[in-house]
């Protein structure tokens, strides 16, 4: 295995048992950066020397006894909305083409640079966030295809190899989204626990930071980092269980009987529901709940996003609204025809919806459901059509099942269970308490393991990044072959 495909929990075993120095895993990161990356378009900048100046200093540290925890010497990139101190920080956008310099690090940034990561540059997002396709990023598994947005430029880069780790936002679903569709790993923490001082807004009431990984395992050790510990797995408030052998007896699971799974792929929803099974395989609880208050879902979640958008778009929007993408400037000017009633009600509507997502979740631990209605959509298409004659278009599929997270604040996490018959990656979704990440990682990982034990998961290849050759001639996604057998009956009982 060449470093650049090393999760971070690998990487950082080999790097503490000297047999990988932070040198040698960003020149191998770096390398695959100038392959790939002009198919792709994940970064808006590398910064390969910076890069390589701070992995020849992580390395003298750790040589010198002075390791400072797994994510000392390893390579990330930060989705460009985060603060770095000496870097500008675009969002993507034409606005911000002759932004200064930031004059000091966002908190994420901060705390990343204690951990000793090694920056390797800034990824893209949909323009200042405002969109789940992030159209300059090519999907990691087909270049045809979507990278999911906002933070498709971080998802991108990790699922090919051009990062051990990132950083996104999400605001709809913008972390998940993106890391469903390349195969990925990613986990939305709970609103606030993650301090987004330094990070450009789309939403403030809606916002989060968090990492995007290749494993469940990682994202809970940059977690760790971004709460200023030095990196345990599962990190949350308070110590986190991690359960040797991944039991999960004792653990109740809801799988919704209504909404994450209406006009779903059937593809997407057959995939979910066998890892579900696996979850009860494993011991856990499997538990039919009733999602609340579904239909003010929409409203809700735009009744907030938009006016809040505009408001911190005021002053450009009015100044030179022509330097804005066109789907992004109508939502903008859309968002100035909000009246403060509407936006009011939403606002209520949203604690109404955190109370009922309180009471749910006193019957279990945890939601499992699908984090996207689909896999990745064609980059030319606009709109999805199901079953029942109904069509959405493709902003509007992907947040339907991730939003409400957002407007609850509560945790979720999303993780690769299978691919559907072109070989595009299908993710499932955790979705827990407030403050419950040490559950919802505890969860993915125990499934996350039962993966990495099947015959053929370990050591597959990246995606087929650099050729654009089809990725199912290639071979299926690492983590994601979907050759689970058909749940017991009894795994899928519900109560």
């Amino acid at each position: 295995m060449r470093p650049y495909e090393l999760t971070l929990a690998q990487a950082a075993r080999a790097i503490a048992a000297r047999e990988l120095s932070p040198v040698e895993l960003t020149a191998s990161v770096l390398d695959r950066i100038d392959a790939v990356e002009g198919h792709l378009g994940a970064y808006v900048t590398v910064l390969a020397d910076a890069a390589r100046q701070a992995a020849a200093r992580a390395e003298e540290d750790i040589a010198a006894g002075r390791r400072r925890g797994p994510l000392h010497g390893v390579p990330m990139g930060l989705k460009d909305l985060i603060d770095v101190a000496g870097l500008p920080t675009t969002a993507s956008s034409r606005v911000r083409a002759s932004a200064p310099a930031a004059d000091r690090d966002s908190t994420v940034a901060s705390r990343l640079r204690a951990a000793r990561a090694v920056l390797l540059g800034k990824t893209h997002t949909h323009e200042f966030a405002y969109g789940l396709t992030t159209p300059q990023t090519r999907n990691a598994w087909s270049h045809d295809r979507v990278a999911g947005g906002s933070s498709g430029g971080s998802a991108v880069a990790v699922a090919v190899g051009e990062a051990t780790f990132a950083l996104g936002t999400d605001t709809g679903g913008s972390i998940r989204v993106p890391a469903a569709l390349n195969g990925v790993v990613g986990l939305k923490p709970t609103h606030g626990l993650v301090p987004a001082r330094g990070v450009t807004p789309l939403s403030w009431s809606l916002d989060h930071v968090g990492p995007i990984t290749r494993t469940v395992e990682d994202a809970g050790l940059v977690l760790a980092a971004l709460l200023g510990g030095a990196g345990d797995t599962g990190a949350a408030p308070g110590p986190a269980p991690r359960p040797s052998d991944g039991s999960l007896t004792g653990l109740r699971v809801g799988v919704p009987r209504n909404h994450y799974f209406d006009r779903v792929h059937p593809e997407v929803e057959q995939a979910v529901r066998a890892a579900i099974g696996i979850l009860g395989e494993l011991g856990a609880e499997l538990v039919g709940v009733d999602i609340p208050m579904t239909k003010y879902l929409q409203a809700t979640q735009w009744g907030l996003m938009v006016p809040e958008a505009t408001a911190y778009h005021e002053r450009t929007l009015r100044t030179s609204p022509e330097l804005y993408a066109d789907d992004v400037r109508t939502l903008l000017e859309a968002g100035g025809l909000v009246p403060a009633g509407d936006y009011l009600r939403a606002r209520r509507s949203r604690t109404l919806m955190r109370a009922a997502w309180t009471r749910l979740f006193r019957t279990v631990d945890v939601i499992a459901a699908p984090t996207v209605p689909a896999t990745a959509a064609r980059r030319d298409q606009q709109t999805m059509r199901w079953p029942d004659g109904s069509e959405e278009s493709v902003s509007d599929a992907y947040v339907r099942l991730s939003a409400p997270a957002n407007i609850t604040g509560m945790p979720a996490l999303t993780l690769p269970v299978g691919a559907d018959t072109t070989g595009l990656p299908i993710g499932m979704q955790l979705i827990g308490e407030p403050f419950g990440e040490a559950t919802v990682v505890r969860v993915g990982r125990a499934y996350e393991m039962t993966r990495a034990l099947e015959p053929g998961e370990r050591g597959k290849g990246m995606p087929p990044h650099a050729t654009g050759t089809p990725p199912h001639t290639i071979g299926t996604p690492p983590h994601a072959t979907g050759t689970h057998p058909a749940p017991t009956a009894q795994a899928m009982s519900l109560r």
